[in-house]
């Protein structure tokens, strides 16, 4: 089980992600695309990496933009595992 990250490692992670940010106790993103069938693309390909990490961001659609949060429930909090999955989720975009 991963641990909570402390205050210095949630910067030196968000750098990593900058397109990222907090919101409370969690890591969100929205993107935006030309449609609402490009969101569902997206939402599709962000459910194969949360099936295989293991690890599931809440997702809200709206028409052609889609947020993303990442938190680990059971802890309450961020940890490594959110970051990984939204370093993975951000390479859907390259």
């Amino acid at each position: 089980m991963s641990q909570l990250l402390v205050e210095e490692e949630l910067k030196q992670a968000l750098r990593k992600i900058p397109e990222w940010e907090m919101v409370g106790k969690a890591i969100e993103r929205t993107v935006e695309f030309d449609d609402f069938l490009g969101a569902i693309d997206f939402v599709e390909q962000v459910a194969e990496i949360a099936e295989e990490e293991e690890h599931h961001p809440d997702i809200n659609i709206r028409y052609n933009k889609v947020t993303l949060s990442l938190s680990t429930h059971d802890e309450s909090g961020l940890t490594s595992r959110d970051f990984e999955v939204a370093e993975r989720i951000d390479n859907l975009m390259e």
